[in-house]
């Protein structure tokens, strides 16, 4: 078992008032899965979200990555987690404008402590595996929407992640790029690689060999293909 949520709840304090992102969730999630997790505005997806990619802790309840529980460690090692297990796709890139695509992706390995040639060398192959050997040193400008997000890609990639994390990737995309995003996306769940792709889009969801779907902060539905 990868990912194993247990109860899980979230509370946020607002003021005077308690608001509840999570209601006792509770679900799991095997190593090479394919799964979507939707539901509308409010739901309490992005608190997921952030809760799975160790960005935030539960209030109450057990989140266990790989049989260790994640709520008992501290901020660097919620850090180090986050750096060799996890690696994130958002849906606006997150791309620094003045470093080269090369330059974007080999970033998880500077913090990780790898040596430049080593670093330089593994996002280039990273941006091979999305097709872009031909842009390694364009910046961000100087590429489509599509090929910016291949790069976000090729970062999450590069330091062999137990699980990719897609929040929202083709929400900025015209519908040709998407395709193609969520075709890569899907050939490298094939290849090994656990796939989570947080969505309000049902099209691109049953494209996935499972869905979970959350309202009001609670698991409603897990339907498996």
């Amino acid at each position: 078992m990868l990912i194993a949520l247990k109860e899980v709840s979230k509370t946020y304090k607002m003021g005077e008032v308690s608001v509840k992102a999570l209601d006792q969730t509770s679900f799991m999630i095997d190593k090479g899965e394919c799964v979507a997790i939707v539901g509308p505005s409010g739901s309490g997806k992005t608190t997921l979200l952030d809760i799975i990619g160790c960005l935030s802790r539960p209030t109450s309840g057990d989140y266990l990555l790989q049989g260790q529980a994640v709520q008992d460690l501290s901020d660097a090692e919620l850090a180090r987690t986050r750096n060799k297990k996890i690696g994130f796709i958002f849906q606006t890139f997150h791309l620094l404008g003045r470093n080269t695509a090369l330059v974007n992706v080999s970033l998880p390995l500077f913090y990780a402590g790898h040596a430049r040639e080593e670093r330089l060398g593994r996002a280039e192959t990273a941006l091979s595996t999305v097709g872009l050997a031909d842009r390694i040193h364009h910046r961000p400008n100087q590429l489509s929407g599509g090929q910016q997000q291949r790069v976000a890609i090729a970062r999450a990639l590069v330091n062999d992640p137990e699980i990719i994390l897609a929040d929202e990737p083709t929400g900025n995309l015209d519908s040709k790029s998407g395709q193609e995003i969520m075709k890569l996306l899907l050939d490298l769940n094939k290849k090994g690689q656990t796939l989570i792709l947080i969505t309000h889009d049902r099209d691109l969801a049953e494209r996935t060999e499972r869905t979970l779907t959350i309202k009001d902060g609670r698991i409603v539905d897990d339907i498996r293909r």
